[in-house]
């Protein structure tokens, strides 16, 4: 089950047209689809398909380990004899040894920094057997894969030297919705869309777990079985993904993760909140995360002014980690006794809330598909992210979904998950547009972005500018 990624196949094609080598660094979350992409890459090319993989670290393990499982797997997909390098120089130049310049080649060395991690000198000898090998080849691309994004970033992107020799840099994202609901099949024209959105909102557009849904079940069973059973896949795979992302480093950032899913928090907030200091430490931890899919920093202008705002804000933008840390972790002795499967969900306290935060989030990370939805598709924008303002003296603060600020107008749009959504929506945009400065000569305009039953006087009022059902980000509509 492949879907989307068009734009990425593209870019990866292109490579063809170059006579020589390319050099490409894939990265992103756990289970988002970087090693399935390349093959599929491999796979419409009709190129030949070599994938090494480096080794889950484990206790004892160290570098020799690596080395083996790089020579066994060579050996299985070339059927040359299993052969141990005794080191990295010798281990690229067999894989070298192994290539054919009269066949397109794809060639990944995935999880690399797992395959490297254990030898200092690693990123050094695989630069080498680029200048001295690989590069030579014709019609050859090699792909660096991984999910320990600031291990690719320290060791290979920000390395000098491998300065000049990247041709491809791609950040794989999650799927656009209009991908995610492929994976209903034909399924998805017979449901309502709260029971497609009330999945995603779960496991945001992340194709592995999108490939665990069973199309003819409701979304609460989906859920139920994914989440809420000790066999679930959602249930186990978060301690999974961090160990092997995070490593010995995992307890801090769980700890920013914690706070974060209690709501979006600025760097001062943030460290307040894990009572720590506000330092180098601190940033160094959530600039990790943000590469690693985790967290998104909410950098927006202030409206007022024009200019950056004054504090970044930080988000849990992934929602599988959200719902995992808000809804499935305090629940594990429940769930491993047997007991939340026994009772509806929607009767399980706050149900409707978490999932109302996690549609609101999920369409926070599907900006861009929104933009032409809600009538600024074709400008240049500025700004595009929540926004926020603590009230002065009398005055009051304002909290705004999405924030999206042009030159010349403001969007405030409003994200909204109700059985019934009534005029009520209107006067609570109404009060954040009072409440909102905006610097001379700059319009606001409004829009509504929602999932449930609209009543009709919200469009006959004629008070939004723009109203997306939540079915459109589908494709649906």
């Amino acid at each position: 089950m492949f879907f989307g990624r068009n734009g990425q196949l593209e870019e990866l094609a292109d490579l063809w047209e170059k006579d020589a080598a390319s050099l490409v660094s894939c990265q992103g979350r756990r289970r988002i689809g970087k090693s399935r992409l390349v093959e599929e890459f491999a796979l419409r090319s009709g190129a030949r398909f070599l994938a090494i993989t480096g080794l889950p670290p484990q206790p004892e393990m160290d570098n020799v380990d690596q080395l083996k499982a790089f020579g066994r797997q060579l050996a299985e997909q070339t059927g040359r004899p299993d052969e141990t390098p005794p080191n990295w120089t010798r281990a690229f130049r067999m894989l070298d040894e192994r290539l054919d310049n009269r066949r397109k080649t794809v060639v990944l060395l995935d999880e690399i920094s797992w395959l490297g991690g254990y030898d200092p000198n690693f990123p050094g000898e695989l630069k080498n057997a680029w200048d001295m090998l690989f590069r030579k080849r014709r019609k050859h691309v090699f792909v660096i894969c991984g999910s320990v994004s600031s291990w690719i970033s320290e060791n290979i992107l920000n390395n000098t030297g491998f300065a000049g020799r990247i041709s491809l840099q791609i950040v794989l994202p999650e799927l656009p919705l209009k991908d995610c609901v492929r994976f209903w099949g034909k399924t998805a024209d017979r449901l309502a869309t709260r029971e497609i959105f009330d999945v995603l909102s779960v496991t945001g557009g992340v194709p592995k777990y999108l490939e665990e849904i069973k199309p003819s079940r409701s979304a609460e069973e989906n859920i139920a079985r994914l989440c809420f059973r000790p066999s679930g896949t959602l249930f186990r795979d978060f301690d999974q993904i961090f160990a092997d992302v995070f490593g010995e480093r995992a307890a801090t950032k769980r700890a920013i993760l914690h706070a974060l899913a209690a709501g979006p928090r600025t760097g001062k907030e943030l460290a307040a909140a894990l009572q720590v200091r506000r330092n180098g430490h601190l940033s160094s931890h959530l600039d990790e995360l943000e590469l690693a899919g985790f967290v998104a920093k909410d950098s927006g202008l202030n409206p007022e002014t024009g200019r950056a705002a004054r504090q970044d804000r930080y988000r849990l933008r992934d929602n599988y980690t959200r719902f995992y840390l808000r809804y499935i972790e305090q629940r594990t002795a429940e769930i491993k006794a047997g007991l939340v499967q026994a009772a509806p969900l929607e009767t399980l306290p706050g149900w409707d809330a978490v999932l109302g935060l996690q549609f609101e989030n999920l369409v926070l990370n599907q900006v861009t598909e929104l933009l032409p939805l809600v009538g600024l598709g074709g400008l240049p924008v500025l700004s595009a992210a929540p926004w926020r303002t603590r009230g002065k003296g009398k005055g009051a603060g304002v909290q705004i979904d999405l924030l999206v600020q042009t030159r010349k107008s403001v969007c405030v749009v409003e994200i909204k998950r109700r059985r019934r959504i009534g005029e009520e929506v209107e006067a609570e945009v109404a009060r954040k547009v009072r409440a909102l400065h905006v610097r001379p000569g700059v319009s606001v305009r409004t829009a509504l972005v929602y999932e449930g039953e609209l009543a009709p006087v919200v469009r006959g009022n004629g008070y939004f500018d723009a109203i997306v059902p939540a079915s459109r980000l589908l494709g649906l509509d």
